[in-house]
């Protein structure tokens, strides 16, 4: 099984290769976004205690974020491979993202890391914002949310450095030729 987890700032592509590795790996996909709607929508426990806190405008805890990870990741036996996306965001997360996964037996492979430029992103967001009609594609939030994505995942970027896992993709050009590098990235990573 190879565990990929992908990376990159608002617009760098990242949904439209997660498709792509789906597509060709048939890898089980796991964003955290999905996640809690979907624990929400079925009123499970950790769903609930994730609605309260939604609620409420708190961010929910990485405790039960992780929780409800661990029991998604049961439905992933068997799987050739699944991609984290969104998924982690701290480094704290990144650590329990290691120990969850040791438990099986597993660790991560390989950690794509799509790079892009700030402008860039911005330009490809406010494209987005006009063709999706998106509100949260709008200049003042694109800044917010870049800001946070540099201050928050710098360190975990760090963290898979360390775990020698991490791979960076250049995000700019064809989707196929980004699409090349990352199936390199991933042919090239031990099967854990």
């Amino acid at each position: 099984m190879k565990n990929v987890v992908i990376f990159g700032a608002p617009g760098s592509g990242k949904g439209t290769q997660s498709e792509n590795i789906i597509a060709k790996y048939n890898f089980k996909h796991f964003s955290t976004g999905d996640i809690l709607r979907k624990q929400i929508a079925e009123g499970t426990e950790l769903g609930k205690i994730a609605k309260s806190f939604i609620d409420e405008g708190k961010l929910v805890t990485d405790e039960l974020i992780i929780n409800m990870l661990d029991k998604e990741l049961e439905s992933a036996k068997g799987a050739n491979g699944v991609i984290f996306d969104g998924f982690p965001r701290t480094y704290a997360q990144a650590e329990a993202l290691k120990v969850m996964l040791n438990k099986r037996g597993t660790d991560v492979a390989v950690m794509l890391n799509i790079q892009v430029d700030e402008p860039e992103l911005v330009n490809r967001l406010l494209e987005r914002g006009k063709v999706s009609g998106r509100s949260d594609d709008n200049m003042e939030t694109i800044t917010k949310r870049i800001k946070t994505y540099n201050e928050q995942t710098t360190p975990v970027i760090d963290f898979y450095k360390k775990e020698g896992t991490c791979v960076d993709i250049k995000g700019v050009g064809s989707i196929d030729d980004i699409f090349a590098s990352i199936s390199k990235a991933i042919d090239s990573a031990k099967e854990l």
